[in-house]
């Protein structure tokens, strides 16, 4: 895998990650990656919506969105940092 041009800052991506769901693996150049993260987030966070009884909490109604969406940010981050590293070691070599 060779980088002509250098990735995004990881810090960039995290950012985006936290705001957008899947976006951060767009901006890793990832994009079916983030469509797999989002069709889980939806399949996810409708499976405990229908199963949640009417006394839960939002944050428990869509607990398996926001586990998924959880697990998208820490991707896009650890990924976003490999790129990096591998890109700026590469440069100095």
């Amino acid at each position: 895998m060779r980088m002509t041009k250098a990735p995004p800052n990881p810090y960039l991506v995290l950012a985006s990650a936290l705001l957008l769901p899947a976006s951060g693996q767009v901006w890793n150049g990832e994009a079916q990656r983030g469509l797999i993260f989002l069709f889980f987030l939806m399949l996810l966070g409708g499976f405990t919506a229908v199963t949640a009884g009417p006394d839960v909490s939002f944050t428990g109604r869509y607990a398996g969105a926001f586990f998924v969406h959880a697990m998208a940010i820490f991707d896009a981050y650890k990924r976003a940092r490999i790129r990096s590293a591998l890109y700026h070691h590469r440069a100095a070599g």
